[in-house]
């Protein structure tokens, strides 16, 4: 998964990758880059406007996100997109690019949809006990491997395999990158992650797929697909000692922030009333909790108050 993700010829090496395969919250509706914006203008004030403040984009793809909160943020704010992709073409030189995450933010930082995207292995269990998954170059299977003791360990605690042929991803790489990531990059403020979260209970056979042109696909670790897996967000926020943190629904998160679908009134202004039912109709998508309303947010605050209350 790491090699068809991030080696050499990797799906992510490819500039503007995601918004070419498949869409998230930020290609989804100008709400949703104002419900962030709206967190980190929280957050600043909280933290008291310091000249050091920085927002980070974990994962920043086409660099969506950083290019509209360059057109609207304060000046003081530094603002860094953080991918294995190259530069996007057109950003606003305010922005910073980077490989890896800054260490000792002061501010927030957005993981959207990349915890996703952290390599995970497959397990399954088979009538020989617990099996790691082999997957070929073109897809083919095997699980004959056998299970590290701290994946194992994993596994029992937050999702035991009780039927052969059951499967899981072990989410122990997931928890790690979390918990590096607040402990090593962000020194005072928020960091948020928002992604699918996964539930043992219904996603028995897992969850590992993959995303070509916009289709759902096999997860072939060949390179030319997106190969992601649902979070177990309750592990990944017990990776994380200290602070204040908060597990949520992206639908809940938003109405906090001030996200409404409601149908609005026709005011008398045909244009006027177009454009507020176009964005309750963007509201509403990105409130359905069968879909992306449906997301998990992790909000773990350091150092001041969570921005949602």
């Amino acid at each position: 998964m790491h090699d068809a993700l991030y080696g050499p010829d990797g799906f992510y090496r490819s500039p503007g990758a995601p918004a070419r395969h498949f869409r998230t919250s930020v290609h989804t509706s100008p709400l949703w880059v104002d419900a962030i914006a709206e967190v980190t203008r929280r957050v600043d004030l909280a933290l008291g406007s310091p000249a050091d403040f920085t927002f980070v984009d974990m994962g920043a793809g086409g660099g969506e996100l950083v290019r509209a909160l360059a057109a609207t943020s304060p000046a003081r704010w530094s603002l860094v997109g953080v991918d294995v992709a190259q530069r996007p073409d057109g950003l606003p030189g305010r922005v910073q690019w980077r490989a890896d995450p800054p260490e000792g933010v002061v501010g927030v930082i957005i993981a959207c949809e990349w915890l996703d995207v952290v390599p995970v292995d497959v397990v399954e269990r088979t009538d020989d006990g617990l099996r790691l998954l082999e997957v070929a170059d073109d897809g083919e299977e095997q699980a004959r491997l056998a299970v590290a003791d701290e994946d194992a360990d994993w596994l029992d605690r937050w999702w035991p395999l009780v039927e052969v042929g059951n499967r899981a991803e072990v989410g122990r790489t997931r928890d790690e990158a979390w918990a590096a990531l607040v402990s090593s990059s962000l020194r005072q403020g928020v960091a948020v992650a928002v992604d699918y979260a996964a539930d043992p209970h219904r996603d028995v056979a897992g969850t590992m797929t993959g995303y070509r042109d916009g289709r759902q696909v096999a997860p072939v670790p060949d390179g030319s697909c997106d190969i992601t897996a649902h979070v177990l967000m309750a592990s990944v926020a017990a990776a994380v000692e200290g602070g204040d943190t908060l597990l949520t629904r992206q639908r809940d998160a938003l109405r906090a922030l001030g996200v409404t679908g409601e149908r609005p009134s026709y005011d008398g202004d045909p244009q006027s009333y177009v454009a507020a039912l176009s964005r309750a109709g963007a509201a509403g998508e990105l409130l359905d909790p069968y879909g992306l309303g449906g997301f998990a947010w992790l909000v773990h605050a350091k150092g001041t108050s969570s921005p949602l209350g």
